[in-house]
């Protein structure tokens, strides 16, 4: 099922969210729901709090070469257990934040350790788009959103952007 996405300002977006005591069939639909919603938007990751829930679950999927099969994956309580001294820069863009596109420096390498669907504990050193993406969904997690790395007046711009889209989102429901 696709859920509807916030879009900031929420102050749904700026919670700490809850760590998950353990996988149930309830997260693992939870989950499903959220690949949905991600691959319909279409987007690369999203966390839990952008659809209203406030618990440490994201989704990613940065599989983007021609040819090469999708690789969802779903992370409960996704914690960075080591990260690069080198840095690198994308341009990100956040599916709470349509439209708006930044440059944002990170770790270029980050390990990260989860819960996976199963229940059990995982690993894996991700680099690439896909350090990238489970930094910033990982960022989710603790109310941070990747306009926070930005100077004021950039991020006040891009804020009052998205009050006038949802004025007029709301204007037309």
């Amino acid at each position: 099922m696709i859920r509807p996405i916030l879009i900031h300002p929420d102050p749904r977006l700026k919670k700490l969210c809850e760590p998950i005591a353990a996988v149930t069939p309830e997260l693992g639909k939870l989950a499903e729901d959220m690949l949905d919603t991600m691959y319909d938007a279409p987007g690369i990751g999203l966390a839990a709090p952008q659809i209203g829930v406030t618990r440490r679950l994201i989704v990613l999927d940065c599989e983007k070469e021609p040819g090469h099969s999708p690789r969802p994956l779903v992370m409960f309580n996704p914690e960075i257990i080591w990260s690069s001294e080198d840095l690198s820069t994308y341009e990100e863009g956040c599916l709470s934040i349509p439209d708006q596109y930044a440059e944002v420096e990170r770790p270029a390498e980050v390990q990260v350790r989860w819960l996976g669907l199963d229940g059990k504990l995982q690993e894996e050193q991700f680099s690439g788009l896909w350090a990238t993406c489970v930094q910033h969904e990982i960022d989710h997690l603790n109310g941070k959103l990747f306009i926070d790395f930005l100077g004021p007046l950039k991020r006040q711009m891009i804020t009052r952007r998205m009050e006038k889209l949802k004025r007029e989102r709301a204007r037309q429901a």
